[in-house]
């Protein structure tokens, strides 16, 4: 898998991931460059320093930022290594569920959301879902390096598993009860719906309630990765108080 942008190769080398090559830039020595060599040469991986059009034509899209890096395939973890990593913190578990996220920059947008706000580990679908590529690594500002993220074949039965674990599962829905009002304290996941499709009616069924966003403006959705931030940090709120 080709890594590209600074940020999601400089996460990338600081990950357990395991790297084989780094390309680099002729002439770029900036700090963020520096660093990201440093790391790759403590690593024993190996360095080539091409030039632009050399590093144009790896990348095949040109949006690099002057590094690129070979990195072997995305590792995924299961809804149960997610579930005992969370248990081995001390804090109870903090999962979010992304069913049909089909655009990789929402789901790149979701991960950094996630993990900037302590989430445990996110579950995607294997179908009509986006995988984490190098687009998800960029957009997610390499935090997808540091998240653990399990691919289901079936969410449902990933629901039916955490509920098992005493995990509380609420859906964010146009039709739920007021997010302020529910309570989100405790052992959590949250099921965030595709763009335009939403959550499945049976999803919602299963799940433990349905929550939504307060809307007062004219359009009466968000961003599917916005909407993820908001009810993400309102658990995060509520936790606090």
């Amino acid at each position: 898998m080709l890594i590209t942008g600074r940020n999601a190769v400089s996460e990338a080398l600081k990950s357990d991931a395991t790297a084989e090559k780094l390309y680099v830039q002729k002439g770029e020595n900036t700090g963020v460059i520096k660093n990201i060599v440093a790391l790759a040469r403590e690593k024993r991986i190996i360095i080539s320093f091409v030039d632009k059009t050399a590093l144009d034509r790896i990348t095949q899209n040109g949006r690099h930022q002057g590094v690129a890096l070979i990195q072997t395939e995305y590792v995924y973890s299961t809804p149960e290594e997610i579930v005992e990593y969370a248990n081995s913190t001390g804090r109870p578990p903090f999962i979010v569920i992304a069913d049909e996220i089909e655009d990789p920059h929402n789901l790149g947008g979701i991960i950094r959301t996630a993990e900037c706000a302590g989430v445990h580990g996110i579950i995607i679908g294997k179908h009509r879902s986006a995988s984490v590529n190098d687009t998800v690594l960029r957009c997610s500002a390499g935090a997808a390096s540091h998240v653990r993220i399990a691919k289901v074949t079936n969410v449902n039965d990933a629901i039916k598993y955490l509920k098992e674990q005493n995990i509380y599962v609420y859906c964010a829905d146009m039709d739920g009860e007021p997010m302020y009002n529910a309570n989100l304290k405790g052992a959590i996941a949250l099921v965030i719906g595709g763009e335009g499709s939403g959550v499945k009616r049976l999803t919602k069924e299963l799940a433990d309630g349905v929550i939504s966003i307060p809307m007062q403006g004219k359009i009466n959705s968000l961003n599917a990765s916005v909407a993820a931030a908001v009810v993400v940090y309102e658990k995060v709120r509520q936790d606090l108080k």
